[in-house]
């Protein structure tokens, strides 16, 4: 009975500024995909993997706390991948979802962008390591590289950096155990538990160096390229 005393213009104007349904499909598929793609095409894999090596090289068992790490890293990452996403949104997003494109051209106006944040900071040889298994002839040009190969490259490229990094953080506190396992050798305290020792050491080391600092600032300039 309402519906017959409502103003027709209205229900017209009410339909075509609600989202289509395809748009809503679309939405809730990246939304459920977003923890891959935060994974798989951002630096927060790097992040989180140098962390685990520092939490590993100092030997402490919860200080910091994971989720405190995972926290940072997630934090850096949004830091980092800030223009990233607006650049996004403005070529692909914002259009898509106002319906001035529909979804082949929001991929098309995406693809680029994602492209240009993948491929400076993936290595020739993982591309070619994709490249080997597949049919598609080598690229001319970045633009001919399509992201189901740069993904997984970028994601090698992240890991092989993120070990590089991760062994020279672990180095030096690898040098402090074995002096402080040697010098308690040396003196017959064959008894006494070096990381109980080394920790403190290790710590004292991290602290006076200003560690947190040196360490985001090398992670941040790492990715800037």
């Amino acid at each position: 009975m309402l519906l017959a005393f409502a103003d027709p213009q209205s229900i017209t104007l009410s339909t075509e500024a609600s989202p289509s349904m395809i748009q809503l499909v679309v939405v809730f598929g990246l939304m459920s995909l977003l923890p891959a793609l935060v994974l798989t095409t951002t630096c927060f894999t790097r992040f989180v993997v140098v962390f685990s090596f520092l939490k590993t090289g100092l030997g402490t068992q919860g200080a910091p706390p994971n989720q405190v790490l995972v926290g940072l890293a997630l934090f850096m990452t949004a830091f980092v991948m800030a223009p990233v996403a607006t650049e996004l949104y403005e070529d692909a997003g914002g259009p898509y979802m106002n319906g001035e494109i529909d979804e082949g051209e929001a991929y098309s106006r995406a693809e680029p962008v994602a492209r240009k944040w993948l491929l400076p900071r993936t290595r020739p040889e993982d591309l070619a390591l994709f490249y080997e298994y597949t049919d598609d002839p080598r690229p001319e040009t970045a633009n001919d590289v399509p992201l189901r190969i740069a993904v997984p490259a970028f994601v090698l490229s992240e890991l092989r950096t993120a070990f590089q990094m991760g062994l020279l953080v672990l180095l030096p506190f690898l040098v402090i155990d074995l002096v402080v396992a040697t010098v308690l050798s040396s003196l017959g305290m064959v008894m006494l538990p070096p990381t109980l020792v080394s920790l403190p050491v290790k710590l004292l080391v991290f602290v006076m160096a200003d560690g947190w600092n040196i360490l985001v600032m090398s992670l941040l300039r790492g990715v800037a390229t």
